[in-house]
């Protein structure tokens, strides 16, 4: 199987259902819902990595990324009532996060989104040093889904860059799975398109 079949139609999204962080997260939310700054700092030292991530990936410049990633945490802690169980509180981030970045770009139109060579999963490290040539490949792909429009970009960072299930990245992106399906589906005939009109069968 070649990377980027790897990368786009092998890789599923990670089960991380875990009582224990089930239960610690529970922990979380009533402290957060009692107005804990700890428990605020804590989601913020738990979450902050892969929110980060997902804002780099979605295209944002670093500095960029940095502010909406305290946005998202004040949305979070602003609207902490709204949320219910322990288990839902990757996606919830993940949707106040989806919905701070598509303000941003909503805001400003003219900007365009820059490249994310480098922005690796630890799966995606593993690869590159397996394979020949896998950083490059990586770096290409990186720089096809970067071209996709803003929803289809969104769709392929949360279920194939953040490994979130179809069920999680529909929730996120706060549209039904069949939509999610969709937008993956045109997402990936565009990025076979592109990869293989400028470099090639891959």
């Amino acid at each position: 199987m070649s990377l980027f079949a790897h990368l786009i139609i092998g890789n599923k999204g990670s089960d991380r259902s875990n009582e224990n962080l089930d239960e610690k997260n529970d922990s979380l939310i009533k402290r957060l819902k009692a107005g804990d700054c700890n428990a605020a700092d804590e989601l913020v030292d738990n979450y902050y990595e892969q929110i980060y991530l997902f804002m780099r990936r979605l295209g944002h410049r670093r500095q960029v990324a940095e502010e909406l990633v305290q946005e998202t945490f004040l949305a979070a802690w602003q609207h902490i009532e709204q949320l219910r169980r322990a288990k839902a509180i990757n996606c919830w981030l993940y949707r106040i996060a989806s919905n701070v970045s598509s303000r941003y770009w909503r805001k400003n139109k003219n900007n365009k989104a820059v490249s994310i060579n480098g922005i690796y999963s630890i799966s995606d490290q593993e690869i590159s040093y397996e394979q020949p040539e896998a950083r490059e490949q990586l770096n290409r792909l990186a720089n096809a889904v970067r071209l996709l429009p803003v929803k289809l970009r969104q769709a392929v960072v949360l279920h194939y860059m953040q490994h979130l299930t179809i069920a999680e990245a529909a929730q996120a992106a706060e549209v039904r799975q069949g939509t999610l399906k969709s937008r993956l589906n045109r997402a990936l005939k565009a990025l076979r398109k592109q990869m293989t009109e400028e470099f090639g069968d891959i």
